[in-house]
């Protein structure tokens, strides 16, 4: 029954083919540099916060139809084989249950909204989970390495109206979602950020890591602009609630 479902999903999402282009009549916001304006507070609304492949529901899962092309994840064997153990323990190796920062491009699929705020030479994403604040400097070099950041260096151009990051310097201590997914400090990651329409942004990333891989592979996903009107960042003490937690149901954080 597991094989079948899993089957229909992926079925199902081949096809589906999301061609980025912007709606036509739709005059694009945009800042007074003349770029697509990004700023504002958006959220991904899919499950890939659980497994960023298709998989069926399970208690407190959704399922989910995956973000990845083609469905699989290209992994040298013995990176195959520590997936399927992390995936196996992933109630204590996630390293989301010890409230690390998520890393990228994790941070942006959570299931927690982020800020974008815009400027000619910076751009920040200000995320809800854990205050986790990332600072992508536009037109500029990556610092010499190695370095290991949990949320890696971030460098940005503009290719039309298509914001282009660059991330490298990863520590390898993150994964790409609670299924065990992970990486080595080689991670490099490419995103794209295309403004479509006033409230819709499409998201593609390509993940690359020599360590891990065999060959590149990309993840796809919209982002949707939240409109209530008095919308805003919360808090969430990742920390605190771990803490509290541990403590026992009488701990407050």
């Amino acid at each position: 029954m597991r094989t079948w479902f899993i089957g229909a999903m992926v079925a199902a999402a081949a096809a589906v083919v999301l061609v980025p282009t912007p709606a036509a009549g739709q005059a694009l916001p945009r800042t007074p540099d003349g770029k697509p304006d990004l700023s504002g507070i958006w959220q991904a609304v899919n499950s890939a916060a659980w497994n960023v492949l298709p998989h069926p529901a399970e208690p407190g899962v959704p399922a989910g139809l995956g973000v990845v092309d083609g469905n699989e994840i290209p992994y040298l064997p013995e990176a195959a084989a520590r997936q399927r153990d992390n995936y196996a323990n992933r109630a204590e190796l996630d390293p989301e249950t010890r409230c690390w920062l998520p890393g990228v491009p994790r941070a942006t699929y959570m299931g927690f909204p982020f800020q974008i705020v815009q400027t000619p030479g910076q751009v920040s994403m200000l995320y809800e989970y854990a205050h986790a604040v990332r600072n992508i400097f536009m037109n500029s070099s990556h610092p010499d390495g190695p370095i290991e950041w949990w949320m890696g260096d971030s460098r940005g151009t503009w290719e039309g109206d298509t914001l282009v990051v660059d991330v490298v310097h990863f520590t390898d201590q993150t994964w790409f979602d609670k299924a065990g997914n992970h990486h080595s400090p080689l991670l490099h990651v490419v995103e794209r950020y295309t403004l479509m329409a006033p409230n819709h942004i499409s998201y593609d990333v390509t993940i690359e890591d020599p360590n891990v891989f065999m060959r590149p592979w990309t993840m796809r996903m919209p982002l949707y602009r939240r409109l209530e009107s008095n919308m805003q960042l919360l808090d969430y003490e990742c920390s605190a609630f771990d803490e509290a937690f541990r403590m026992g149901p009488d701990a407050r954080p």
